[in-house]
């Protein structure tokens, strides 16, 4: 019987991105300083293609964002990878992925734990990306239509909590929905940004301390008030 051709293109287009994606991950992560091997796997595994828009498929692997539309952005592979590493996640961590935007950092991180919740502002890319990871095969992500910088409640308390929109400061439901010694890794400022590591010791003390300026969307929704 002969080969569907869709098929074997499909699995050409595959082979082509896995190979893209280990270039991506060994020159624009690892080396540029990205060492967690577990981080380094589940961005090797994470399809980023399917999160980008056809138009910009091309563009795929640059180092840089990329625009899904409605004013917001797929986040550079390098940035996914060290906010990713950041909170150094173990498998049965509980998680916070706030601006789903694509469903991109959402997958990355549902390659590493067990369960991802998801919030996002705009309610039609909330709708694409639960489509999208779902027809990926990420069951362990739930997508919620909502306002990040309230959180998600009745989830809390995260082990970790990646945000990927810029507040001008630390919304206060963040912090109280980390987990004691949960991190919080997150975009703050206006037009100069800081991101910003979080950690909730123990004993409830918050420490804070900058890691990089970084340039994200602003966070919108209560956030800009």
């Amino acid at each position: 019987m002969p080969s569907d051709p869709t098929s074997i293109d499909r699995e050409n287009r595959d082979d082509s991105d896995a190979l893209l994606r280990g270039q991506m991950v060994d020159r624009q992560l690892a080396g540029r300083g990205i060492n967690n091997e577990r981080v380094l796997d589940a961005i090797r595994r994470a399809p980023r293609h399917q999160f980008v828009p056809k138009r910009l498929q091309d563009r795929t692997y640059d180092d840089s964002p990329l625009p899904i539309g409605n004013g917001q952005t797929i986040s550079q592979p390098y940035i996914v990878g060290l906010m990713t590493e950041l909170v150094d996640l173990q498998a049965d961590d509980r998680v916070l992925d706030v601006g789903t935007g694509s469903g991109y950092q959402a997958a990355v991180l549902a390659e590493l734990v067990d369960q991802v919740d998801s919030i996002e502002i705009v309610e039609t890319l909330a709708k694409d990306a639960d489509q999208r990871l779902k027809s990926l095969g990420y069951k362990n992500v739930r997508v919620h239509h909502g306002d990040g910088y309230a959180g998600w409640p009745s989830g809390a308390p995260f082990d970790a909590i990646v945000v990927a929109a810029a507040p001008d400061h630390v919304p206060p439901a963040l912090i109280d929905q980390l987990a004691p010694g949960g991190k919080l890794v997150i975009p703050v400022g206006d037009r100069l940004q800081s991101l910003m590591l979080i950690e909730k010791r123990s004993d409830g003390e918050v420490v804070r301390r900058k890691v990089a300026p970084v340039m994200f969307v602003p966070m919108t929704g209560e956030a800009e008030k």
